[in-house]
């Protein structure tokens, strides 16, 4: 290369001050080697960024600097790109060369309010100062989905329920730190007993689109992540755009006090999966993505398992389904944000419109279900729309799956009507525990704020608790009880949103933690609380800032003397 500066030329040899490299961290051969090996015969396509990274993760116990740059090389990314991807998510651990990385073992101790209400915060205190921090590392978590077994922690990967020091010593004595899969139906068993008959009636043409649709018309589906929506208007609206089309499934479940869709996949995966693959077929999906929370292992394992089933049995194409594993984001739970993680990046919401049905995954219409969605799909087109509709209490129809606990004795999944009163959901839970007098309950996570024991006769569906100024959502039931403060409570949804917040727009990313900074004041300045939440309403971005203040709101309402 010839350089000029006037008439001088001067010959630059890539000796002396020449420049070696290109610029930027330059990628260590070792750890190239390393990524290559992980990576195998994996396509190197961006929207696997997030599923490469949890290769690494798994194999090292953490992302260090020369594995995301080499990474980055193998991918053909920016390393910026790789980097904002990898910081985004709780579960990954970014370490720099001059950081020591974590120690082998890692203890999540879930702090949501179920949790903290069962002692969370003692336990976490308690094992902090009993376990050797360069052996073990104690870290807090969001909820973990299993609220009706608080407090809950995970070793690793093994989720311990009703924790204490003690099952922590025993489990690390026996070195089990793998997830456990519980007995579930399987495909062969589920296949025994008629499994898949209606997909492949559908497929073979005995039955058309509109007549199935028309079925999920009249039991009155609701999408059951939370939203709401008609699920029958959601295959029209996809329907009507020119394909390539998917279906996306949202099982990211991490609004706290919700497990229900964990309690189903659990025990009757071939219910939900059956389902999927009807709407599927009734949108002429040419791929399935199932997006799962990473807090559930077992789950991941059992729809791995049963996934590879199917194709076996030639139900569908090998990669037909496409499981993708979440990285600890509860924003993810929205739609939007979903399929930004589905392709790779941030789980970071998009301005809408345009909506995912007309521009979902890669820019294509994309039909969104909840996984309990799916599970009444196949139970409507195997027992018809009666099995849903033929249900009535309250003036409302239908049956909801809630999910109760805090201080209630049979803490679990309940399947009732839907217009059950907070009062019926109590006594299907076996009551108050002992000792407890019913203060206040939780409607529908968070995000429903909390609502005094004095409204016990509303019924518990959608659109029943807008006028309070709260929402059923996914049917999280948290109840509290005389002895809780609501204003600990209160504060405790915040500090989850503040953890949780993507943020993308101000109102939510500052507005949460300011929040949070006004309520742990002895006494809360009212009207400045009150301004706040009023901004975020108004100019959050998704459903996360607008719906934070909800909290906030319903304890200066009801609960002014504790304020």
């Amino acid at each position: 290369m010839v350089v000029s500066s006037g008439a001088t030329s001067v010959w630059k040899s890539g000796q002396g001050k020449g420049r070696r490299t290109t610029k930027g961290r330059q990628f260590d051969d070792v750890a190239l080697a390393n990524v290559r090996a992980l990576l195998g015969d994996k396509p190197r396509r961006t929207d696997l960024l997030i599923e490469h990274l949890h290769l690494i993760q798994d194999k090292y116990g953490h992302l260090s600097a020369d594995h995301l740059r080499a990474l980055a090389e193998e991918m053909r990314l920016s390393q910026a790109e790789v980097y904002e991807v990898a910081t985004f998510y709780a579960h990954f651990d970014v370490m720099d060369a001059d950081q020591t990385p974590p120690p082998a073992l890692t203890i999540r101790v879930c702090d949501s309010l179920a949790c903290e209400l069962a002692g969370a915060q003692q336990l976490m205190a308690k094992l902090k100062d009993g376990l050797d921090p360069s052996e073990v590392r104690v870290l807090r978590a969001p909820c973990m989905g299993r609220c009706d077994t608080a407090p809950v922690l995970e070793i690793g990967h093994n989720h311990i329920d009703n924790a204490t020091s003690e099952k922590v010593d025993a489990t690390i004595a026996a070195g089990d730190f793998h997830a456990h899969v519980p007995d579930y139906q399987t495909y062969a068993t589920y296949a025994v007993e008629g499994g898949y008959s209606e997909l492949k009636a559908l497929r073979e043409g005995k039955t058309s689109v509109d007549e199935v649709q028309d079925q999920v018309l009249a039991s009155g589906l609701r999408g059951l992540g939370g939203a709401g929506f008609p699920s029958d208007r959601k295959w029209s609206f996809v329907r009507a755009e020119a394909g390539p089309r998917y279906l996306a499934v949202n099982g990211d479940e991490g609004e706290p006090g919700t497990f229900k869709d964990r309690y189903y996949l659990e025990r009757t995966p071939h219910l939900f999966l059956e389902g999927m693959l009807i709407a599927a077929w009734a949108v002429d999906a040419e791929k399935c993505f199932i997006y799962m929370r990473d807090e559930y292992p077992a789950v991941l394992q059992i729809l791995h398992d049963e996934i590879a089933q199917l194709e076996s049995a030639g139900l569908v194409a090998q990669g037909y389904i496409d499981l993708r594993r979440g990285a600890g984001a509860y924003i993810c739970g929205e739609e939007s944000a979903m399929i930004e993680s589905i392709e790779g990046k941030r789980g970071i919401p998009r301005h809408r419109p345009p909506f995912v049905a007309r521009k979902g995954i890669f820019d294509q219409p994309t039909l969104v279900h909840n996984i309990e969605t799916l599970y009444w799909i196949t139970r409507i087109c195997r027992e018809g729309p009666e099995v849903l509709n033929s249900t009535t209490r309250n003036g409302r129809t239908g049956l909801r799956s809630y999910s109760i606990s805090g201080r209630v004795k049979n803490a679990g999944i309940h399947l009732l009507p839907a217009g059950s009163t907070i009062a019926d959901l109590i006594d299907a839970a076996g009551g108050m525990l002992d000792g407890h007098t019913f203060k206040a309950y939780q409607p529908g996570g968070p995000s429903a704020g909390i609502l005094p024991a004095s409204i016990n006769d509303i019924p518990m569906d959608f659109d029943t608790l807008q006028p309070l100024g709260s929402f059923i959502g996914s049917a999280a039931i948290v109840v509290l009880s005389d002895k809780d403060s609501v204003k600990s409570a209160a504060l405790n949804m915040l500090r989850f949103f503040e953890d949780e917040s993507c943020g993308q727009c101000t109102p939510c990313r500052v507005g949460c933690g300011k929040a949070v900074k006004l309520m742990e004041a002895k006494t809360w300045d009212k009207p400045l609380l009150e301004e706040l939440c009023t901004v975020m309403v108004d100019a959050s971005i998704c459903g996360l800032g607008q719906a934070a203040p909800n909290p906030i709101r319903l304890t200066m309402k009801h609960f002014a003397d504790e304020v």
